[in-house]
């Protein structure tokens, strides 16, 4: 394919109107991204795409919340990488909730990316992420190298080129949503990986037939420390949907397969973080000291990663693991 050196016809960013009552959740956005900029800049992982998204926040963050996100982004990365591969990159993958996530810059990186990658967010959040990527060449050259069409499509809330696309929407509004991912060329019988970094209502269905998908959520919520959780989110003007299913393990599992998954899995982030690589573990433990192990536990303990699978048997999709 020939590269492009022509400038990408980014429309200017303008603010939108949004739901007032949306502020807490488009806070999350701002809260995860500083955090994971922070575990950056002192080596957690490696990630150059980060720092043109995100500022690095003066206010130092604690051990157990930087190897809380250290756990999480390895087990969807490693999840993510497990689909490609069983698919060849024969497919397509879904972000919904995406943020300030650069996971499409740093697959292009490791030759990983799929036919085509999809971000959804609201429509602010995806205006401030396409400001940044019109301004900074380091965002926008990977773009426009794989994109073979002129011009790149976009107005102001949606980018789509031929690997990549980045679509504002509100994902209550599905008929909305469905109408944009069709206008970017988005295939539903392709295989198709849905990252769902939120929540979804326990009478919620899968949007689309995906064969596989992944997403970080709270677990065992009943007790009191998650109790606690919850009331700090509510303040802060942010209710959990679907928190009733966020009981155990086992409840996590139920909600996927009683609404059409075929296989689910999910595990707590202390019991990912104890299977993590040992090199690994000793080389990010050794970044800072962490006072009382316990409360890194107990935090791990209220986060869990699930996943689950939908056809594609002939890939062994639903051996899939982190």
């Amino acid at each position: 394919m020939a590269t492009s050196l022509r400038t990408p016809s980014f429309s200017s960013c303008s603010s939108s109107s949004t739901d007032p009552d949306d502020e807490g959740v488009r806070g999350t956005c701002e809260d995860a991204s500083m955090c994971k900029r922070f575990a950056v800049s002192l080596g957690y992982w490696h990630d150059p795409y980060i720092q043109h998204f995100v500022r690095l926040s003066k206010e130092r963050k604690a051990p157990e919340i930087n190897r809380g996100y250290f756990a999480r982004v390895h087990g969807v990365s490693q999840l993510i990488k497990a689909f490609l591969r069983k698919t060849e990159c024969h497919c397509q993958i879904l972000n919904l909730g995406a943020g300030m996530d650069t996971t499409f810059w740093r697959l292009k990186d490791e030759d990983l990316l799929p036919s085509k990658y999809f971000e959804v967010d609201f429509p602010m959040i995806v205006t401030r992420k396409l400001h940044s990527i019109k301004v900074k060449p380091f965002l926008s050259q990977p773009i426009i190298e794989l994109h073979s069409e002129d011009p790149l499509q976009n107005d102001g809330h949606l980018l789509d080129s031929k690997r990549y696309a980045i679509i504002g929407a509100d994902l209550r509004d599905l008929p909305e949503l469905e109408e944009k991912l069709k206008k970017c060329n988005m295939n539903p019988q392709s295989f198709l990986l849905c990252c769902l970094i939120l929540h979804i209502r326990e009478t919620e269905k899968p949007l689309w037939p995906c064969p596989a998908s992944s997403f970080p959520s709270q677990v065992n919520m009943d007790d009191r420390f998650g109790q606690i959780m919850i009331e700090n989110l509510r303040r802060r003007q942010c209710d959990l949907a679907g928190v009733e299913t966020c009981k155990s393990l086992e409840s996590q599992k139920e909600r996927l397969l009683s609404n059409g998954w075929e296989t689910a899995s999910a595990v707590d982030m202390m019991e990912l973080y104890s299977r993590l690589p040992q090199a690994e573990v000793s080389r990010i433990e050794s970044l800072e000291f962490l006072d009382e192990m316990e409360l890194l536990e107990q935090l791990m303990q209220h986060y869990c990663l699930c996943w689950a699978t939908k056809g594609g048997h002939a890939l062994g999709l639903k051996e899939i693991t982190y």
